[in-house]
């Protein structure tokens, strides 16, 4: 597995938008992936159709980089999807960015997907034994490909059996020249939401801050399971596992650290769900200290539930960098060192002299931690309490989730003790998984957790890294 071991975060998985039948479509979705650039950074793809052919821009980069004026009206059209995307299988690279686009004998279609296809090899060897060309490593072109196989009759018997074939995680949008359709797997691993605005618009996204940002109004979640077709008669849905009896598997991590606090999740208030997770935080982990601070920007509506529920102060300690740039949002090791030391800077006037409860997401390798414990401590603070918002990370995610092997994720490798000396703290404190189920107002059936507690709801059949099929394609 090729990670970096200075890198304590984790990779959001994609976002995804699609708009149907407005007359600035290809604005519209500009505006949609800026509300989603939080779920990926490395590269930004739109298509747009005028009822007659399909237009496509993409490249690496993050949306204001990829897109201008003048990109823009080489995007004619009343409907279009839009993708931005962090790498959670294939390289990034140009011919990896989203959406793809193809010709086939129903026409034109592109897709933009988020999640991971768990039998992605599996199918693309039996679809290259069969004469396919792909033009990516990404397990998405997949879906293009088995959509493009000659049995199917028609379009929805496409869709029907594409949806039958492939497993994992998949909330995708899809695109005609006169049709805008949302899958979302039977599972419900990853969000998916239906919006309207007004003159009978229709908008699809990964979460409702994009709803907010264009005026639509949120309408529903698509169901695990369903595939919504939008053209000019309106809406339908189709139901390919209708009667199967399948488990719901939302990742819980979406609360944690992926959505925007200011989104609705799983029909949940993100940044509501947070609090909680802070307040419960505190119930488990209380400590004797002075403020409470979070790691920004995830971690700032769990400090919020714990300075709460502790009493003890709530205090800005890091002031973040915003203006960091896409060169360090590079993979490469070295920038992403230097990215470490500069996005976030101590308050002095803040902690100097004063016992400070750090509240963050996650820790995932725990370099980056145990740098801003170091930090903390040169700004002069007196004890370094870490509190974490969710269970310790103990094996990977197949998902979606670019999360590394166990033998390298901190609670994987040391218990308690041994994570406190690492990264030279006073104390720790994870959340718990009941604590975190109590918190989030959820039932354990409904969700996800596999990072957490080992159990993986859906079949796993390539437990490849992000590299897999790039390294396949070599042998």
């Amino acid at each position: 597995m090729i990670t970096d071991p200075h890198d304590d975060k984790l990779r959001e998985e994609c976002g995804v938008f699609g708009i149907f039948n407005h007359p600035r479509a290809t604005d519209m979705t500009y505006l949609g992936l800026f509300a989603l650039q939080h779920r990926g950074e490395e590269a930004a793809g739109i298509v747009s159709s005028d009822g007659k052919n399909l237009y496509l821009h993409k490249n690496v980069g993050l949306v204001s980089e990829v897109f201008n004026e003048e990109k823009l009206k080489h995007l004619p059209g009343s409907s279009a999807i839009g993708h931005v995307r962090y790498s959670t299988s294939g390289s990034s690279t140009v011919k990896n960015a989203q959406p793809y686009m193809s010709d086939y004998s129903r026409g034109q279609i592109a897709v933009a997907h988020n999640g991971n296809l768990t039998n992605a090899r599996v199918l693309r060897d039996e679809l290259e034994a069969y004469g396919s060309i792909f033009g990516s490593t990404s397990d998405s072109e997949i879906i293009i490909h088995l959509m493009a196989k000659p049995t199917y009759r028609a379009r929805e018997d496409a869709l029907m059996g594409t949806a039958r074939r492939i497993q994992g995680a998949y909330s995708m949008v899809m695109l005609t020249e006169n049709m805008l359709i949302g899958l979302r797997d039977p599972y419900g691993f990853r969000p998916l939401c239906l919006g309207k605005m007004d003159g009978g618009v229709y908008v699809l996204a990964s979460e409702t801050c994009a709803f907010d940002l264009l005026g639509a109004k949120y309408v529903r979640d698509i169901e695990p399971g369903e595939i919504i077709l939008i053209d000019a008669s309106g809406l339908r849905s189709l139901y390919p596992f209708k009667g199967k009896m399948i488990p719901r598997a939302h990742c819980m991590f979406e609360f944690v650290y992926f959505s925007r606090p200011d989104s609705l999740v799983f029909g949940k208030p993100v940044g509501s769900v947070r609090e909680n997770l802070g307040r419960q935080l505190a119930k488990e982990h209380p400590v004797d200290a002075d403020i409470v601070i979070p790691v920004p920007d995830s971690g700032n509506f769990a400090a919020v539930g714990y300075s709460m529920e502790s009493g003890i102060p709530y205090k800005t300690g890091f002031t973040r960098n915003h203006y960091v740039g896409r060169t360090f949002i590079s993979p490469a090791q070295s920038q992403r060192e230097f990215k470490v030391k500069i996005k976030l800077n101590p308050v002095r006037a803040v902690i100097e002299g004063n016992r400070v409860i750090v509240v963050d997401d996650s820790i995932v390798r725990g370099n980056t931690a145990r740098n801003r414990v170091k930090t903390l401590r040169e700004a002069g603070a007196k004890e370094v309490h870490m509190r974490i918002s969710c269970p310790p990370h103990v094996s990977p995610c197949f998902y979606g989730i670019d999360f590394p092997d166990p033998s390298e994720l901190l609670a994987s490798r040391y218990n308690m003790e041994e994570i406190k000396k690492f990264l030279n703290v006073d104390s720790i404190g994870y959340l718990s998984i009941e604590g975190l189920l109590r918190a989030a107002g959820a039932r354990d059936n409904q969700y996800c957790m596999a990072c957490w507690d080992k159990v993986y709801k859906c079949s796993v059949i390539d437990e490849m890294d992000k590299f897999g099929m790039e390294k396949q394609r070599r042998s």
